[in-house]
């Protein structure tokens, strides 16, 4: 990357975060708790961060608090560096009163904050991605290519192509057309990667683990470009946007061959995260060159007595007694009780301790503390922060009808049980 460019960098947050609920129902999308310490937002900030590029704004409209906290309390760069992590919500002006309608129309209705930073380029990412890349090396091929827009591209098989948009690029690397999620049974031969270009970027040969590129999500545009494609009344940047440019301007794709995955569902958050716990994860965040940041707690260690834990990360500050606990993840603060048995269960953990007053204070009421209570055993499952899960309860262990649906406590997505954040779960509860 060229000394003295200014790259301002835009974080998507997503709108309703739908797809996410009930995790999305007091949060929004970037701020959903993520590999037991982490939040969402966390990945896409950090890349940024370890890339040099320390102007950074996150879009968002829906439950923002939570974020604003979490980026309050943890980004904060010295006065020498220039550098921010700002929040843009959704605002009413006199020249707007709608909410974002689209990633493009929520770039378009904050250019007038961007604009002030005077950059040379934009880089546009996604809040709900896991993955490390250095966008330096993304951005002196968008420089070297004389491209005005540059789309990060992953190398897929065509099973993998139908839920993704798919990359028609030249041997040079230079996009010539572009199709949103095609059919399983739609022929896009013609779409197949150059083997050139793939030697060239990646130094691989193709096959058909790789023989198509899939769109990450993952732009640099020129400044002047972003700002002319966006003077219309277009709502999305993968739908409307792009296609537009591919056919006036010159757009380039970067090869990306490392981990990279969109958990934006229940499903792919629960898998994902996972996996982080098992004996050789797709994702290392045992990176010391390129760490992945987040907010700073001074919690003592986790405390565990007499216990049986497998293949599960534990975070800290959680003191976990006599307990049963594989391929899980314990998040900060978790208080897990005798006899207790975890088997694939993501527990978000607590945002605070109780005190002892608060303790007895609630057993007089018959409420739980705050974890996970006596010989209570959980599968397949996400406990969202501060749920409170009595004594003897037995969760996704019973062959028992679990209807896919949200209720008042809980959700069952994709056959995974997710207990709603502050819930309260009774003793003896079985679902």
């Amino acid at each position: 990357m060229k000394k003295g460019n200014k790259i301002v960098a835009i974080v998507l947050g997503g709108g309703r975060g739908t797809r996410l609920y009930p995790l999305t129902m007091d949060r929004s999308k970037p701020a959903v708790p993520f590999a037991g310490k982490y939040r969402l937002v966390d990945i896409p900030i950090s890349n940024c961060i370890n890339s040099d590029m320390k102007q950074i704004y996150v879009l968002t409209q829906f439950n923002s608090a939570s974020l604003h906290n979490h980026i309050s309390s943890t980004y904060q760069f010295d006065q020498f560096s220039g550098g921010f992590v700002e929040i843009l919500a959704a605002e009413q002006t006199y020249a707007s009163e709608s909410w974002y309608q689209g990633t493009a129309d929520a770039v378009r209705k904050n250019l007038k904050h961007f604009s002030d930073q005077n950059p040379d380029y934009y880089v546009i990412l996604s809040g709900d991605q896991l993955y490390r890349m250095d966008f330096r090396e993304m951005l002196d091929c968008h420089i070297k290519t004389g491209a005005e827009l540059t789309i990060a591209a992953k190398p897929i098989s065509r099973a993998e192509a139908t839920g993704l948009g798919i990359i028609g690029a030249d041997e040079n690397g230079m996009i010539k057309s572009f199709y949103e999620k095609p059919a399983p049974d739609m022929d896009i031969s013609e779409y197949k990667v150059p083997a050139k270009l793939m030697k060239e970027q990646l130094g691989k040969d193709v096959d058909k683990s790789n023989e198509y590129l899939a769109s990450m999500g993952i732009y640099i545009f020129t400044a002047k470009t972003m700002e002319q494609a966006l003077n219309n009344d277009k709502t999305d940047f993968g739908k409307e946007i792009i296609p537009e440019i591919i056919k006036t301007r010159p757009v380039a794709t970067y090869l990306f061959d490392g981990f990279w995955e969109d958990i934006g569902t229940i499903k792919a958050f629960y898998e994902t995260n996972l996996n982080l716990a098992s004996e050789k994860p797709a994702f290392n965040f045992y990176d010391e060159e390129m760490p992945i940041y987040t907010h700073r707690r001074h919690l003592p260690a986790t405390k565990a007595n007499f216990c049986n834990i497998s293949c599960s990360l534990t975070s800290e500050g959680s003191i976990i007694t006599n307990a049963y606990i594989v391929n899980s993840i314990i998040g900060v603060r978790t208080f897990i009780e005798s006899g207790a048995s975890l088997d694939g269960v993501y527990c978000m953990g607590a945002s605070h301790y109780e005190t002892e007053e608060e303790k007895a204070e609630n057993a007089k009421r018959g409420i739980p503390n705050i974890g996970i209570g006596k010989a209570t055993i959980i599968k397949k499952a996400i406990i969202d922060q501060n749920a409170r899960i009595g004594s003897n309860c037995r969760i996704g262990i019973d062959n028992i009808d679990r209807p896919e649906g949200d209720y008042e406590m809980y959700s069952v997505h994709d056959g995974i049980i997710v207990i709603n954040k502050n819930a309260i779960i009774p003793d003896g509860t079985v679902m």
